[in-house]
């Protein structure tokens, strides 16, 4: 945990679940409410992700996270609507009301009912915020074995980005577990990118760097961005709807799309 305050990372997940044994969470609650409460955020957002509220940890571990004050509370194995309301009246009885929630998806049921699930996004009471596609648990599910499966299940992953899409949710890739594979890891990460996901999560901090480098927009795409803007702003350009630009026609969907890359990177750098 100490070292999470260096890592360059958007944002930094604790786990109380799958990453503790029963007999060493409430240790773990506390180390992490004693580590957000005394430590800076340093610009990344810090996550907590608690245990089902079905388990007899789940309103305990709220109950800590809504003390220490993170960013978001990620809540696991999410798969219905219904999960998300009853989630936020408890996060709201903790005191932690207005806490954004994330979502794990990673069972079958969860994609049974994705366009339920990701409506709560639309829904300023319940505040999600972000989906997390759970692989390992998909795979497990499916008895499919990791990397090799992915290809089986590519379809889910492509039906969560479009609903996070259709209700402005960040939507996050799955792990990818054999940290030392970086060429997989590359070609899964751009896999993710071409899948139209914002982003990965990582179980390493070796990862981090070429995640960040997928990801990212090539600095040649960020200058493309700044031109086709600047190229509509003229005052030549102000009531065309579509223009010759580099040898092809461009559109203002596609400056409304270089704008959305700007701000991103503005973001980032901020």
């Amino acid at each position: 945990m100490a070292k999470t305050g260096q890592l360059a990372c958007d944002s930094v997940i604790f786990d109380l679940e799958d990453a503790v044994a029963p007999d060493a969470k409430s240790g773990a609650r506390a180390a992490i409410v004693e580590h957000l409460k005394s430590t800076e955020a340093n610009g990344r957002e810090r996550v907590i992700r608690v245990n089902s509220l079905s388990s007899e940890w789940g309103r305990g571990d709220i109950a800590a996270a809504a003390e220490a004050g993170p960013d978001a509370i990620l809540l696991p194995k999410v798969e219905t609507a219904a999960m998300l309301t009853e989630a936020r009246r408890v996060v709201d009885d903790a005191g932690a009301t207005g806490t954004p929630l994330w979502a794990m998806i990673e069972t079958p049921l969860a994609f049974v009912n994705i366009g339920d699930i990701a409506r709560c996004g639309s829904d300023s009471a319940i505040r999600l915020d972000c989906m997390v596609a759970g692989t390992n648990d998909i795979a497990k599910e499916m008895s499919l074995p990791l990397p090799e499966g992915r290809a089986t299940i590519i379809h889910w992953l492509a039906s969560l980005v479009i609903h996070a899409r259709a209700f402005d949710i960040d939507v996050l890739d799955g792990v990818y577990n054999d940290f030392r594979d970086t060429d997989g890891f590359a070609a899964e990460c751009g896999e993710g990118v071409l899948l139209g996901f914002d982003g990965k999560t990582l179980i390493h901090p070796g990862q981090i760097e070429p995640a960040n480098t997928a990801f990212s927009p090539s600095s040649a795409a960020i200058e493309e961005a700044r031109t086709i803007v600047s190229f509509f702003d003229q005052p030549e350009n102000a009531d065309k709807g579509v223009v010759s630009f580099n040898g092809r026609m461009i559109e203002r969907l596609h400056a409304e799309a270089a704008r959305k890359l700007l701000a991103k990177v503005e973001v980032s750098c901020s």
